[in-house]
């Protein structure tokens, strides 16, 4: 019997991106069956990796001997009747497990009794070959096989990993995360980024209700919002309200730019950062339970005290209530100008959005490469946070093309390079000679046919850039862009 196992639990088992397992199993270097890996062919594929069977236990220990406050220890353990849930199901698996060790066991001695019986009265040649048989039985039933002691420590680290999380897949879109601790289903999807419809997420709306096409759920919130008979019976749940129990996999949709509708809500202002005197980030709060949907690379207006202004969103939709926009000091910016003199934390702010359809192709497989002009950096951040989120692109280089605001986040981006594999950031200083600059850019890229290309600055130099990247072999329709003014 075949220990099957999903290529994400897989991708934390052995520290390996799921692209990086994607593209092995492209090239034919790991094998799967019907979309999962096997256990013998992960330990095939990865011999030398050391499987830590104990590395969950030491967490939880770790968390309780450092006496965390209950409100971190109930972010990293499950809810404890999911936590019972999934004990449960382990107990069953375990029991399963034994009883099938114990079907063996009957079959042996069957077949011994069978070997027996058939060698009353049997030729010399047919002795020969039952006792070679049973030879044959018993040396390999007593033999453990070389890679037992592997195969068991991931056995069991693969077992500590659906206690502490499990794995959700979204129907149609293949979108997948893993719901950790005590988070409900859409907490954990909107942690990923993955934009499923929600309301209040509190219960009362009913807007977050998805079919449960396989697996099992707890609800650990209760809600207002009544469902029909009709709706259990054909596997209703609210997001919002329910845990996975094990793996399962939910039939939802996940909203594109034109499914998500304009919001307006009243929120805080968190902090001003001030970068330079040219660049400051306003970093907003939005209530529990009034969150803003949106999608990275979308934009929002933001207004206090009556002065508004409208800026792309810097942050990830993964960053749960945070919001964050960077808003250049430019002469005639009245919102820009009270941002730099006035705004202070817990002033209030209404926001409203989201705008535009400068976003992710999340069906697209391809590298990406992101090219932000000054400012255009704060759109261009929001859909790499995003993609990272999402685990999306197979690789992503970021041109920064400066200023007189600076490469304002420098060390962020360092930062994502030095941490990600997949992640290249290559930063410009200010030029007079900007087509010479983009042509350098774009020849860096021999096979420039095969990327999606992501830009945000000003429309002239959108412009200039599209048409020397067209020159150099891009497909115009992988061509996203953003202009100041969107």
């Amino acid at each position: 019997m075949s220990h099957l196992l999903p290529l994400s639990r897989v991708a934390k088992l052995v520290g390996q991106s799921r692209h990086t397992l994607q593209d092995m199993i492209r090239s034919g270097a790991l094998a799967t069956f019907d979309g999962m890996i096997e256990l013998d062919e992960l330990l095939r594929a990865f011999p030398e990796v050391k499987w830590d069977d104990d590395a969950e236990f030491r967490r939880v220990t770790e968390i309780k001997d450092q006496a965390f406050a209950r409100r971190v220890r109930d972010l990293v353990l499950p809810d404890k009747e999911v936590l019972a849930a999934r004990l449960n199901e382990l107990g069953n698996d375990y029991a399963s497990a034994q009883a099938l060790l114990l079907h063996y066991g009957n079959v042996m001695t069957w077949l011994d009794e069978k070997i027996d019986e058939l060698d009353e009265g049997a030729s010399a040649e047919t002795h020969h070959a039952l006792h070679s048989v049973r030879a044959f039985l018993l040396r390999n039933m007593a033999e453990m096989p070389p890679n037992a002691a592997q195969a068991q420590a991931l056995i069991v680290q693969e077992r500590m990993l659906k206690i502490m999380s499990a794995h959700v897949t979204i129907q149609p879109s293949g979108h997948a995360f893993f719901v950790e601790g005590n988070e409900t289903i859409l907490e954990a999807a909107l942690r990923h980024g993955v934009s499923l419809n929600y309301g209040c997420s509190n219960g009362n709306c009913g807007d977050c209700k998805a079919r449960l096409v396989s697996g099992k759920v707890k609800k650990v919130h209760a809600h207002d919002y009544v469902l029909k008979p009709a709706e259990k019976e054909a596997g209703a749940i609210l997001l919002c309200s329910y845990a996975p129990v094990n793996d399962v996999v939910i039939e939802a949709n996940v909203a594109g730019a034109r499914d998500i509708p304009v919001q307006q809500l009243s929120a805080k202002v968190k902090s001003v950062e001030v970068f330079n005197p040219q660049m400051a980030a306003l970093h907003i709060l939005v209530p529990r339970s009034q969150r803003l949907r949106f999608l990275g690379g979308q934009s929002i207006r933001v207004s206090i005290d009556g002065i508004s202004g409208r800026y792309a969103i810097a942050s990830c939709p993964c960053e749960d209530r945070h919001i964050e926009v960077q808003i250049p000091h430019r002469p005639g910016d009245a919102f820009a100008e009270a941002l730099f003199a006035s705004v202070k934390a817990n002033d209030r702010v209404e926001v409203e959005g989201p705008y535009g359809e400068f976003v992710l192709d999340e069906d697209s497989p391809r590298p990406v490469i992101f090219l932000a002009f000054g400012a255009g950096f704060a759109p261009i951040k929001s859909l790499i946070q995003h993609a990272m989120s999402l685990e999306l692109s197979e690789s992503m280089d970021l041109h920064w093309l400066a200023d007189a605001a600076g490469h304002y986040q420098d060390n962020l981006c360092r930062a994502w390079a030095d941490a990600l594999d997949n992640f290249n950031y290559v930063p410009h200083t200010p030029t007079e000679d900007l087509d010479t600059l983009l042509r350098t850019i774009a020849l860096d890229y021999p096979d420039l046919h095969r990327f999606d290309v992501y830009a945000a600055g000003s429309a002239a130099q959108l412009e200039r850039a599209h048409a020397q990247f067209v020159r150099e072999g891009m497909h115009s329709a992988r061509w996203f862009a953003r202009a100041d003014a969107d």
